[in-house]
């Protein structure tokens, strides 16, 4: 003997379904309404935040030379050539030694590492330390190299500390993006007979990459636009030379503090025009990030 249900009797038996069905849809839409009027605010701020810097700094920064010259101490005068330079050069060697460092890391933890409470712990500590306010790795780079490494106050102590800061992100979100990798991809892969690192390296990484990026994206945005660290380290707010990587440095957030720091009036159009400066490298930037990210997506 066999018993079959109607839909109309199971929705008869089960009332606490449909009794409240308008109340729940109700609330649905109240708190959708709640978070549309959030974002709606923080846009709105942000707005008028980019209308006062651009108010301020824009005549600043069309007039001439301030792109190209170096600093000068009347707030009509010089221009911001040496934090321009140190911020590309800073955010190069941060890409060059995060990227493969903190890839790797996330590939090992993701294919390689045994799920052991070693391994648990190494995952609890990365995502820690990507919370960490900056100044502490502004701290931990003062201690190790400028002092234990001897680099001193140089452009490649900042560098090495902004890597630092930016690690635990890359590797978070890298794990993230291999994570998201199918196994299916993997298991057509090793039943073809290919070895793990081949089907790591041409399934898993191009898969993945979207994903990567997106982390570098954030990581490297942070590590530019970070001021706190950088002046831990020894970052300069006045420099009349193009720097190098053993030599003393300044930055584009560096620039920006110095600027309001300074008690004429000029200064802080001057500021604003570093902030728009520094919005349209990070902007740049990510940009081309962007683009590689689309370039290497896989439909």
């Amino acid at each position: 003997m066999t018993i079959t249900y109607k839909p109309d009797d199971y929705l008869d038996s089960t009332p606490e379904f449909t009794d409240n069905i308008e109340q729940r849809e109700t609330l649905g839409k109240v708190f959708e309404i709640l978070f549309l009027l959030g974002l709606l605010i923080g846009i709105f701020i942000l707005a008028l935040l980019l209308f006062d810097i651009f108010q301020d700094g824009l005549a600043r920064f069309l007039s001439p030379g301030f792109l190209t010259e170096t600093p000068s101490r009347f707030p009509d005068q010089g221009g911001i050539r040496p934090a321009i330079i140190s911020s590309i050069l800073l955010g190069i060697v941060v890409i060059v030694v995060t990227v493969p460092i903190g890839v790797g890391a996330a590939l090992y933890l993701e294919e390689y590492a045994p799920r052991n409470w070693w391994t648990a712990i190494i995952e609890i500590n990365i995502s820690n330390l990507a919370g960490v306010p900056s100044i502490v790795y502004g701290l931990l780079g003062l201690g190790v190299f400028n002092y234990l490494l001897g680099f001193g106050p140089a452009l490649i102590s900042g560098a090495l500390t902004l890597s630092l800061l930016s690690l635990p992100v890359i590797i978070v979100t890298s794990r993230e993006a291999i994570r998201a990798v199918p196994n299916s991809l993997r298991y057509a892969s090793y039943g073809l007979g290919i070895t793990k690192w081949r089907t790591i390296r041409s399934h898993v990484i191009p898969y993945a990459v979207p994903g990567i990026l997106t982390g570098v994206i954030i990581s490297i945005s942070r590590a530019i636009g970070d001021a706190a660290s950088l002046i831990v380290v020894g970052a300069v707010g006045f420099l009349t030379f193009n720097p190098g990587l053993f030599q003393r440095f300044m930055a584009l957030p560096i620039q920006i503090y110095s600027y309001i720091t300074r008690p004429e009036p000029g200064f802080a159009n001057a500021a604003a025009a570093t902030i728009i400066a520094l919005l349209v490298l990070i902007l740049t930037l990510n940009g081309v990030a962007i683009y590689i990210r689309q370039r290497f997506t896989i439909n």
